[in-house]
């Protein structure tokens, strides 16, 4: 797994993604689509088609690094908002979808929030 610092902002594209895409490929998407820079620290999500595949893209201090992951059976949960073409979810979200849990299945117990 890759370790992310607490504050991380964590993307997911909510619309299908090419896989043959590389860095120049899934940087012009975040520049595009999300408008957001590519090495601002944030970890950008996506996923393909047949939501078998996923590739994640983020700053790794001197240059953008490229995680891949392709399940053998099953299917990462491609979440949607309105029309948005991006969601914002947070590493317990990212842990849930890696791990094949239904994230907008799931309820969140009430917690302390600073004002």
């Amino acid at each position: 797994m890759i370790a992310l610092p607490t504050n991380t902002d964590i993307f997911l594209f909510s619309q299908p993604t090419d896989m043959r895409k590389s860095f120049c490929g899934l940087a012009g998407i975040v520049r595009d689509s999300l408008h957001r820079e590519p090495n601002d620290g944030s970890l950008f999500l996506f996923i393909n088609r047949n939501k078998d595949k996923l590739k994640a893209l983020y700053w790794d201090r001197d240059g953008l690094a490229l995680w891949y992951k392709r399940l053998e059976s099953g299917t990462f949960e491609r979440i949607t908002d309105q029309g948005k073409s991006t969601v914002q979810i947070d590493a317990a979200e990212l842990a849930m979808l890696l791990g094949g849990i239904s994230i907008e299945n799931a309820k969140r117990r009430k917690r302390f929030k600073a004002a």
